[in-house]
């Protein structure tokens, strides 16, 4: 039955957050000891050379492992190489690798180096290895490392360069300013305002309706669009199936049984008086009398939950039984119409309690809920009587019988269905039939499928369906929907030129429809009911300017009522300003960054050694 742990960032780099640290970090966090990393023999093996550096193999393996486990994180699943090589994780993995190497190879070229007692104030300052003090611990330092495959000279060397790359990426990517003209005018484009006049066009605003269309108009119409009258290729699919509903009604009713089902859920059926109830708490009986006082000259209720700064939801009770109210039953249930009774106890206090409406007791007999009792009762025998054939119908399959067999021999019903992604039929409803009806191939032997109602189903592929034209008369409603779907469209936008003409020639636009008001609006604003293409669109009008927006399910008319240019003094403007400074900044620091870096690449020379490659894939299969 059935992230990128070893790409060199172009920004300024603090103190203690070295690469290779959070490198070591990953390693330590994600316990990476235990994926096996390993030194590839006693020799280094690289994956390749930039100049005069090698790509070791092992910082490779731990970088990918490392960017694996982070996008796992991300995705709340963990991540294997297949799956990261279809992410381009391997390739990104590498692509930093060889800008380290050629900042690297650079920085030796031009003798840029750091001193050991910046590495050493780098590597104490390291969380991972402090000890119980909360300072830096050498036996921690080396046992972390050892842990790590990683050796002391090997980590401080990484240490020195990283700090070395900082220096000449800094060197690079720091210092820029953004331009003020492309600063203004990004926040000029920005922080505009706009008010707009919005008309949304439906038939209504035809000045005639639409005919209905003739035989001749409608076979066009489906000539012309013959793809969406097209039935997909199909599996033509023969079953045998099982339903409760279907054996429901031949399953035998106990009557006694059926009272025992009727008694334990009295509690459903036999419902007492109940009121609609509202209930605000007091400190004292004294605060509590006082309010009541002023409810009894006057006062509304309403303006005393304000007063206590609440909300009437936070005082509703909903519907309760008397003997809900505890206590303060009685004297609820005393009202007889709508009123406030009180002050009554309740379990955090004395309190006022309105109530708004009685509701009277209900009472469903035996008799009135026998019908939903007996449906209920014979589809849980008939899934009952399911259960109990499944092993029959098991053996029987497994022995050789067919699906004609079954519903001769276990009364199943027999059917076939043209089944398609598209297909609506009551058997593909159910997600079980689908996925067994998506998966068979022909020449599969039929195999039971349980249901998620208790049902049980056989099915076997006959023969594959090609595309097929839906013959015109037996799709006639749908071509006379899509018809006038296409019509009515084309008539709006028809429309909607004639209208923006004779606004252009000073009518006005609310002449024509209801409008949409929009009286400051920015670029990424929204207007419920429009769509997405809307806003840019008015956006490229000027003032008193009108435009057709149109998208398949959309005619409208946007005018330009005001154009508000952004402000350029206030505290809202200098914030906005100083952040496009900073992205700008940002960009071009980047893009120096990756400018620089590939060019220093490609002056040095790049080898790689793809049978490295596949060694150290080969060790994370």
């Amino acid at each position: 039955m059935t992230k990128d742990t070893e790409t060199d960032s172009p920004k300024r780099k603090r103190r203690g957050t070295s690469v290779m640290a959070w490198v070591l970090m990953a390693m330590v966090v994600g316990g990476l000891g235990g994926y096996g990393v390993t030194n590839y023999g006693s020799a280094k093996m690289s994956i390749g050379t930039v100049g005069d550096r090698e790509i070791d193999a092992n910082r490779y393996f731990r970088a990918l492992r490392a960017e694996m486990n982070a996008m796992g994180q991300q995705l709340g699943t963990q991540i294997d190489l297949p799956a990261a090589q279809g992410l381009g994780i391997d390739a990104r993995v590498r692509q930093s690798l060889v800008t380290t190497a050629a900042l690297d190879n650079e920085a030796a070229r031009i003798g840029l180096s750091m001193g050991d007692a910046r590495v050493a104030q780098d590597i104490a300052g390291m969380d991972a290895f402090k000890g119980a003090s909360g300072s830096f611990d050498a036996e921690t330092y080396k046992f972390t490392l050892k842990q790590n495959n990683l050796t002391q000279a090997e980590f401080e060397t990484g240490i020195r360069e990283d700090l070395s790359r900082a220096l000449l990426t800094g060197a690079v990517s720091g210092g820029f300013l953004a331009p003020a003209t492309a600063t203004d005018t990004l926040h000029a484009f920005i922080a505009e305002r706009r008010a707009l006049s919005i008309l949304s066009l439906t038939e209504y605003a035809l000045k005639t309706p639409l005919a209905a269309p003739d035989d001749a108009a409608l076979k066009a119409y489906y000539d012309a669009n013959i793809a969406a009258f097209t039935a997909p290729e199909a599996k033509r699919i023969t079953y045998a199936a099982l339903l409760p509903e279907d054996l429901a009604a031949t399953m035998p009713v106990d009557e006694g049984e059926l009272r025992a089902l009727y008694d334990s859920r009295k509690d459903e059926y036999l419902k007492p008086e109940r009121r609609l109830v509202e209930r605000l708490v007091f400190a004292s009986e004294d605060e509590a009398k006082a309010a009541k006082a002023r409810l009894d000259a006057g006062e509304s209720f309403d303006a005393l939950v304000e007063e206590r700064g609440l909300k009437l939801m936070d005082i509703d009770l909903g519907d309760v039984s008397k003997a809900e109210l505890g206590a303060a039953g009685d004297g609820v249930f005393a009202l007889t119409a709508p009123g406030v009774a009180g002050p009554l106890p309740s379990d955090l206090g004395p309190a006022l309690y309105r109530m708004n409406a009685v509701l009277a007791a209900q009472e469903t007999t035996f008799e009135q809920a026998k019908a939903d009792l007996t449906t209920e009762y014979q589809m849980d025998a008939a899934r009952r009587a399911i259960a109990d054939k499944v092993e029959a119908i098991d053996d029987a399959l497994a022995g050789g019988a067919t699906l004609e067999d079954l519903a001769k021999e276990q009364g199943m019903t027999l059917a076939t269905i043209d089944f398609s992604a598209k297909s609506d039929e009551k058997i593909a409803g159910y997600p079980a039939f689908r996925e067994a009806a998506s998966k068979v191939q022909e020449g599969d032997f039929a195999e039971g499928v349980q249901l998620d109602d208790g049902g049980l189903v056989a099915l076997r592929l006959d023969e594959i369906v090609p595309a097929t034209p839906i013959p015109f008369e037996e799709t006639r409603e749908a071509v006379t929907e899509g018809w006038r779907k296409d019509a009515l469209h084309k008539a709006l936008l028809a429309r909607a030129e004639e209208i923006k003409t004779e606004v252009a020639a000073g009518a006005n636009i609310g002449a024509y429809g209801i409008i949409d008001q929009a009286p400051e609006i920015a670029r990424d604003g929204f207007v419920e009911g429009v769509p997405n293409t809307l806003l840019p669109a008015a956006f490229k009008l000027k003032k008193g300017e009108v435009g057709v927006v149109e998208t398949p399910d959309y005619v409208g008319l946007v005018q330009v009522d005001d154009v508000m240019p952004a402000a350029a003094d206030d505290a809202d403007a200098k914030a906005l300003k100083t952040a496009i400074a900073a992205q700008i900044e940002q960009g071009m620091a980047q893009d120096a960054f990756q400018l620089f870096s590939a060019g220093l690449a490609a002056q040095a020379g790049i080898t790689i050694n793809q049978a490295a490659i596949d060694a150290v894939h080969a060790q994370m299969r």
